[in-house]
């Protein structure tokens, strides 16, 4: 399983928290790339409820882990 900004951005609209196959029917719904539907299906978790894009991928950079200044723009 390989997730990179670009495929998790798909999910980031996902209703979290959702179970592995909410996920992939998410998934199916809004036309994702298949990569991103092989990744949710690689996740062991059967019927565990998948809180956020963090539990999919603790390296997910939020808005926090930039530094510009937003008052700026």
């Amino acid at each position: 399983m390989i997730w990179t900004l670009e495929l998790i951005n798909h999910l980031e609209d996902a209703p979290f928290p959702a179970t592995k196959d909410e996920l992939i029917d998410f998934a199916y719904r809004n036309g994702v790339p298949e990569i991103v539907i092989q990744n949710l299906q690689e996740i062991e978790e059967e019927g565990e409820m998948i809180e956020d894009i963090e539990s999919l991928w603790p390296d997910y950079p939020r808005k926090d882990d930039f530094l510009f200044n937003e008052d700026e723009y």
